[in-house]
């Protein structure tokens, strides 16, 4: 049976051809016009839709060089299903260099939109409409935000043996086993049936070449898994093993004033170990601040000023927490050594 073309914001992708479709969203403040590129890859042969956005958040990097990267490949040219990539999702926020739009509402928070609502609304359906609802299966990129860094790790619903699966495709080193925030991308295209990932890696407002790496890779085993490339034959790629978190949590600052982190991204720690230590500026009066629980720092600021209550450092829990930590040692050398896949 012939393979049909797919149609996005009126535009027509036959079989075998590529596109970037620009689809329509609301005019800047200056009435310049405004528009969100879509990479539409429709393969010869039959297979599963899958899609990939990136700068939801408008100050997330390496989300958008993990698209251009892969978008970019002589590989897509044997697709079988249909790729639709977003670069940048938040086109506003991404020309104010802000996480937020300009009305200071989190994107994420308002999938999968409707017409006649603020700007998130509306742009969320733009994006839900076309690209998250024909497919049946996507990856959110993402990094840390509000001057923190985050390890390359996965978040999605991994008692569902489907997203299990791809997650452990993926190749991160860790997981988290959590449900996506109510209105958010990955919450909104699990409702409809959509298997989603969330891919977390590096700081906001900044490259991050192991953790850019890393995402190629990922999303390149992961259609390998989906069956929408073939997987090379001239070596097998290696993975770590992937270990799944059962527990997170922040560790906020006990007092206001400067912090110097001890904890590093990766390692393991105890329940009660010093994570770092935040002085008074203006004496010589410290205070310590103790992890709460025994896991892996998944996640540190990188901002020395702090307020009381800050999110200093985020903890992932594992039943075997050796194995996390050598899961985490064991990937940043593979990365390392590593030749970038093209």
């Amino acid at each position: 049976m012939k393979r049909m073309p797919v149609e996005i914001a009126g535009k027509t992708v036959a079989p075998g051809e590529s596109a970037t479709v620009v689809l329509p969203v609301p005019d800047t403040s200056l009435r310049q016009g405004a528009g969100m590129p879509v990479h539409v890859f429709h393969g010869r042969r039959e297979g599963p839709a899958l899609f990939i956005t990136a700068a939801i958040h408008g100050d997330e990097m390496n989300g958008i060089e993990i698209v251009r990267r892969l978008v970019g490949m002589k590989r897509l040219q044997r697709l079988s299903g249909t790729l639709y990539a977003v670069p940048v999702v938040n086109i506003y926020g991404f020309i104010a260099n802000a996480r937020y739009l300009p009305d200071r509402r989190d994107l994420n928070r308002f999938f999968p939109g409707k017409a006649g609502g603020s700007l998130a609304s509306e742009l969320a359906k733009v994006l839900f409409e076309n690209v998250v609802a024909p497919c049946q299966f996507g990856v959110d990129l993402h990094t840390g935000s509000n001057h923190r860094t985050n390890l390359p790790h996965l978040r999605g619903n991994m008692d569902d043996e489907v997203v299990l699966g791809m997650a452990e495709a993926y190749g991160a080193p860790l997981a988290l086993n959590v449900a996506g925030a109510e209105g958010s991308l990955r919450y909104s295209a699990e409702e409809c049936g959509v298997k989603t990932l969330l891919y977390e890696a590096g700081e906001a407002l900044r490259f991050d070449e192991l953790s850019i790496r890393a995402g190629v890779r990922g999303l390149t085993s992961l259609m390998e898994h989906l069956g929408m490339l073939t997987p090379r034959k001239t070596a097998r790629r290696k993975k770590v093993p992937m270990q799944i978190a059962h527990d997170r949590t922040w560790c906020r600052a006990p007092a206001s004033g400067v912090f110097k982190a001890g904890a590093k991204l990766g390692q393991r720690v105890r329940k009660g170990e010093i994570l770092g230590t935040i002085y008074d500026p203006f004496s010589n009066q410290s205070y310590a601040l103790e992890s709460p629980k025994n896991g892996v720092v998944i996640g540190v600021q990188s901002l020395p000023s702090v307020y009381k209550g800050d999110a200093v450092t985020h903890i992932a829990c594992f039943e075997a927490l050796a194995k996390a930590e050598a899961s985490v040692d064991q990937f940043s050398e593979l990365m390392m050594e590593e030749t970038p896949i093209s």
